[in-house]
């Protein structure tokens, strides 16, 4: 053997021990990471490092603000066209591959907009998830139609459009899905759906900013899509949200009815419809414009650090990820959500799970609760324009029309992480699985706790 093959050999031996020395060191910290005592009974957390914080605040944020401010042209009809907002729209429109943008007050606004733009009213119905933020079904009730809910999917988190067509009576008119989390819903199924019965779709894409289904963006495949820039959002301002579209007569409707009834670059010509106003503010379409440039760049991290965090959470008895269906090509990850099972966790409670995940310095939350199934729902039915609009046998066989109990089951699994938890490191998300192990190891003690 050459003097420099044998170099070559033993450098390669000293890497590879060195490799295993490593490993084993890690090894050797996870087994006792999950032996030592759990925070919550007064052991020492996994973690004590705070993850990133929300929003990241740049030079270009105060910049595009302090220039608003000097100009004193806050409002975005001073320059509709090329002032703050309207730059964003066409860089929003073109970062997603739509026609046209028209940004909004909230998402919320972008919602309702969208549904008179459709002339959705009273006695239409519209299909909603149960598994969404309130806003989803507001924005159809300040309509006073009627959202009508089809169960979840649990595996995915996402509407069971497998179980749509079931739900479509000669009243209903849109489909309204929700690509909750960022996670993309089965964009193929609903859409052919709405094909074959002449309805329309409203991508609710408030969470699912740059996700993308067969390589387009959400938000761009239904008639119309909505989008949310509110504060904990991937892309925020504070409050604020966009419409996308492709049809400019329908994009024109929306534009009238977010600017009280009048086309922006004619403001002062009578009002042909009626409408409201959810136009979006100088302010934060400056900042908005200041944040799209990093956008993109945080979606790859969280990707990367989502795609890693799910192959560690894979490997624990009872926890599961939530899946994408085949045709996602990106998820947004605005939350992390996985289904905790109890019975690989020794019987313990969900809420004690969390508790303690907390304690280990690991933030999450329980998610949802079944919409179909708050309050708020009986006293928009028993309400007196909903009993002039709906007859009694409508109104009473609602909520039995309604019940969804695969939603009921995950509203009772689910677990989320924020977004910023995946703006970290890949230490962070081995911290992450490190808790979560720590917790199994030693979940009988909390049970008897």
């Amino acid at each position: 053997m050459s003097n420099q093959s044998r170099r070559d050999f033993l450098g390669s031996a000293l890497a590879g021990a060195t490799s295993l020395a490593l490993l084993a060191n890690k090894v050797t910290f996870a087994q006792a990471n999950s032996t030592e005592k759990l925070a919550v009974l007064g052991g020492t957390p996994v973690r004590s490092t705070p993850f990133p914080g929300w929003p990241i605040v740049a030079t270009n944020d105060e910049k595009a603000w302090a220039d608003v401010l000097r100009k004193g042209e806050w409002c975005r009809l001073s320059d509709p066209q090329t002032g703050y907002v309207g730059q964003f729209e066409k860089a929003w429109a073109e970062m997603t591959g739509a026609k046209r943008c028209l940004a909004t007050a909230s998402g919320t606004t972008a919602l309702i907009t969208s549904l008179n733009a459709l002339d959705i009213g009273p006695g239409d119905e519209v299909i909603v998830p149960p598994y969404t933020f309130v806003a989803t079904i507001n924005a159809v009730f300040l309509q006073h139609a009627l959202p009508v809910y089809v169960d979840t999917d649990r595996k995915t988190f996402q509407i069971d459009a497998e179980k749509i067509e079931s739900a479509i009576t000669p009243r209903t008119r849109c489909i309204l899905p929700v690509h909750l989390g960022g996670n993309p819903v089965n964009l193929d199924r609903i859409l052919s759906i709405a094909n074959k019965h002449g309805l329309r779709v409203v991508e609710d894409a408030c969470q699912a900013h740059l996700a993308e289904w067969r390589g387009k963006k959400v938000g761009t495949h239904g008639d119309l899509g909505c989008f949310s820039f509110q504060a904990s959002k991937n892309l925020n301002c504070g409050e604020g949200g966009a419409i996308l579209g492709h049809d400019e007569e329908l994009m024109q409707l929306c534009e009238i009815f977010h600017n009280n009834g009048h086309m922006m670059s004619d403001p002062y010509t009578k009002e042909t419809l009626n409408g409201s106003n959810h136009r979006l503010t100088e302010f934060q379409g400056a900042l908005l414009g200041a944040q799209i440039t990093r956008v993109q760049a945080q979606a790859e991290t969280r990707t990367r650090n989502a795609d890693d965090l799910t192959k560690m959470l894979r490997e624990i008895p009872g926890i599961h990820p939530a899946e994408k269906y085949e045709g996602t090509t990106r998820n947004a990850y605005h939350l992390y959500m996985f289904r905790y099972d109890k019975a690989q966790f020794a019987g313990l409670d969900r809420s004690k799970f969390i508790h303690a995940l907390n304690a280990e310095g690991v933030p999450c939350s329980s998610g949802y609760t079944p919409l179909n199934k708050e309050p708020f729902m009986k006293a928009t039915m028993s309400s007196r324009a909903f009993k002039r609009i709906y007859s009694e046998r409508e109104l009473k066989g609602y909520e039995e029309r309604n019940q969804c109990p695969e939603n009921d089951k995950l509203c009772n699994e689910a677990v989320w992480f924020d977004q910023t938890m995946l703006l970290g490191s890949r230490d962070d998300m081995e911290q992450i699985a490190a808790a979560v192990r720590k917790i199994q190891t030693q979940a009988e003690n909390l049970v008897r706790a």
